[in-house]
């Protein structure tokens, strides 16, 4: 089996409970892998000494959790939702030694918690003098925005690091990477980047896992099955990466749907990167091309040797071509075989400088990436230092000044960072697969509230906005080795936030129609238009129907997500476009806070610590999340007082007056359908309801309705019409 390299993200201790990272660790040192080709390095971007601290507790546990795991094939290998669930072994007849081994292991695992709870307890007050290591020498962590990279090996540091039965055990390392100020760190992709160039310098797998962290491994056999698309004898060579699936810890409607795209998506070039639970291969990250495009490009040449012989054209030529086309850089060939020492000299130094502006100034992390296997375990146990001042070295804040990183080798700086990143690679001719086994792969350990869902989403469709905006827009960038269709698909993965415009427009219509007595549809309408009409309402019933069929969603689920598509689209991915338009205009970024930041709570979203505030205090922004609550409340608002208007209308004049006004209430209930269970969770918060954005969208929508009347009044009463009625 392959080398394989899993990253852990953290950013913040405060706000991510290092609970949750320890069981994610130690369900990934416990996967159905080998021992000695599989490594876990912690990102700690805060530099937090609670998360170090709670690290060399979970390594103390893992030499127990580990083989128990092994010996009895236990799932999860979570300790947290494994012992949560409610299982009575006794009743299923179990052997009597499990049970016992069970019950020991889970008192060891609360004991665990009880000293977690311990360390949370201490560091939740900071000391003025900053915290002290257990040697007494002040924590190099203290300025979490100012301190020296830090690595430390928890796990496999000797050959005799090994569980409580002797058996080897996965390697584990924490890295905080160097922070200074004046410095652009990049957030979670800069993090990511530094792991790359961590990992390859200590262990140099040839896969690389990325997860949250609380995405733990449910399924302890997934890198055995992503191994199957990457080692594959003919398809490995040109898949850059296997994309789980990410399912949260209650199943959600959203999650159900999306995977119609991904499976689509895994029929053309492959699923996009959607941020966590996907295994890349090394080389597509470095920015090397697929095995298949190199013996495409092979046959290109012989077509355009006998092409272009007619015209003067040569072989150099078209290899010229093939290597403006290379991100890596590649060795020039000689000019005639009787090359001088001198010349051959500067031929190589030249080559040399050139991978020194593509990779940075390492010739130990240079020559991991054009090796098929790295040093792992030998080179540690031989050397650890200095592998380790490497190490240190590639995690330094100058490191990728005058580089390709971020914008060529490992994950794009920018907006939609993954999404940047999966672009990338399928431009360059890679393709991807989407895995979903059985038991599923990945879960997190809870669902998002309401504002973080609301925040999570404005994120995404911001940064979906900055890629359309930015080089990176699949509608002009990436070269030619990408098909139309994937291409496409990602036009629609970044374009989807210009949606809530009509939507937004479609939502409020259904109010105007009844406030104003117009009416979408004109009053002459025959029976054939009737009848294509009803045509193209009865084929979008078949088709909803049909996908629901293959895709295998409920009709329950599918409701719930179109319910949370309105309720987004209007709020988040409305408030996204305009944000993208002033970024891309004026250079100024409003981001949306969430009242529960500071809370210790688990997300079940992918998100990015934003931990370069201080490197641009003029032109970031931050706005409450309820102000996105306003757009949809009005839509809502405006439509209940639109359907009160015309049921009094129709009370008034009899039933001859409820034939115009039937479709218009249907227009209007619809919208009201989508929308009333958002405006009944908001009212059911009680304390917690934001009562400012239910106050701005009452005063909006009575500031149109005076707008409209004054506008009327103005213009003079038109005349009266039979399928009109006046307010």
């Amino acid at each position: 089996m392959a080398g394989v390299d899993v990253f852990v993200s953290a950013a913040d201790a405060s706000r991510e409970p290092p609970l949750a990272t320890a069981n994610t660790v130690l369900s990934v040192l416990a996967a159905d892998y080998p021992a000695g080709r599989l490594a876990c390095y912690v990102s700690d971007d805060g530099a937090d000494m609670l998360l170090f601290e709670a690290l060399f507790e979970t390594a103390r546990l893992a030499r127990r959790w580990v083989p128990f795991c092994r010996r009895h094939g236990v799932e999860p290998r979570a300790p947290e939702p494994y012992f949560a669930r409610n299982v009575d072994y006794l009743r299923d007849k179990v052997a009597p030694s499990f049970v016992k081994e069970r019950r020991a292991m889970k008192r060891e695992y609360e004991e665990f918690k009880v000293r977690m709870n311990y360390l949370a307890a201490k560091t939740s007050k900071v000391p003025e003098e900053g915290w002290l290591m257990s040697d007494g020498t002040p924590w190099p962590g203290n300025n979490s925005r100012d301190h020296p990279a830090m690595i430390q090996v928890l796990l496999g540091h000797s050959a005799d690091d090994r569980d409580a039965e002797g058996v080897e055990l996965p390697r584990l390392f924490y890295v905080s990477r160097e922070k200074k100020p004046g410095f652009q760190h990049h957030k979670k992709a800069g993090a990511m980047n530094a792991l790359l160039r961590v990992s390859a310098v200590l262990t140099n797998g040839a896969y690389v896992l990325n997860l949250d962290y609380d995405h733990y491994v449910n399924n302890s056999g997934a890198l055995r099955e992503a191994m199957c698309f990457l080692m594959d004898p003919e398809a490995g060579n040109r898949t850059c990466f296997v994309q789980f699936p990410l399912r949260p810890a209650v199943s959600a409607a959203d999650d159900q749907v999306r995977q119609i795209d991904m499976k689509c998506l895994d029929g053309i070039q492959g699923p996009v990167y959607v941020g966590s639970g996907c295994c890349f291969n090394r080389k597509a990250l470095y920015g090397f091309e697929p095995a298949a495009a190199e013996a495409d490009d092979a046959d290109d040449l012989e077509t355009g040797r006998r092409r272009w012989c007619c015209f003067g054209g040569s072989e150099r030529r078209k290899l010229r071509l093939r290597r403006n086309r290379s991100v890596v850089p590649l060795l020039d060939s000689a000019d005639d075989d009787e090359e001088t020492v001198g010349a051959r000299r500067r031929r190589l130094l030249s080559y040399h400088a050139a991978l020194q502006r593509h990779f940075g100034h390492s010739t130990l992390f240079i020559a991991s990436a054009f090796k098929e296997k790295g040093p792992a375990a030998a080179a540690m146990a031989v050397a650890p230092t200095p592998l380790l001042k490497e190490a240190i070295h590639v995690v330094s804040c100058a490191y990728e000044e005058r580089t390709r990183w971020g914008k060529e080798v490992g994950w794009i700086y920018g907006a939609g960072a993954g999404l940047a990143t999966g672009f990338r690679m399928h431009a360059r001719g890679w393709a991807s697969a989407y895995c979903v086994p059985a038991r599923p792969a990945f879960r997190s350990y809870a669902g998002a509230s309401p504002s973080d869902m609301l925040a999570g989403a404005s994120r995404r469709a911001s940064a979906a906005m900055g890629i359309l905006l930015s080089r990176h827009c699949p509608v002009w960038a990436g070269g030619g080795s990408m098909r139309p269709l994937q291409r496409l698909a990602y036009v629609n993965c970044v374009a989807y936030p210009l949606t809530s415009i009509p939507l937004t427009v479609y939502c409020a219509l259904s109010a105007v129609c009844l406030l104003t007595g117009k009416f979408i549809f004109p009053d002459d309408v025959d029976d054939y238009d009737g009848f294509l009409l009803v045509l193209l309402l009865s084929s979008v019933i078949a088709s909803v129907a049909l996908e629901l069929k293959w895709s295998g969603v409920s009709l329950r689920a599918w409701w719930r997500a179109e319910k949370l598509w309105v309720v987004i689209g209007t709020s988040a991915g409305l408030a996204a476009v305009f944000q993208g338009i002033l970024r891309a205009c004026t250079g100024i970024d409003v981001g949306f806070s969430t009242d529960t930041a500071a809370a210790p709570a688990v997300s079940g979203q992918p998100s990015e610590d934003d931990d370069e505030e201080e490197m641009m205090p003029d032109s970031m922004r931050s706005v409450l999340w309820t102000n996105l609550l306003v757009p949809p409340i009005s839509v809502l608002l405006g439509n209940l007082a639109g359907v009160v208007v015309a049921v009094s209308y129709g009370m008034d004049h009899g039933h001859e007056s409820w034939g115009p006004l039937g479709w218009k209430l249907v227009f209007a209930a619809w919208v009201v359908a989508h929308l009333q269970g958002f405006l009944r969770g908001l009212l059911s918060r009680r304390e917690r309801a934001p009562t400012i954005a239910v106050l701005w969208s009452v005063l909006f929508v009575s500031i149109l309705s005076l707008m409209w009347v004054n506008t009327q009044t103005y213009y003079g009463p038109s005349a009266p019409s039979a399928t009109h009625q006046p307010i």
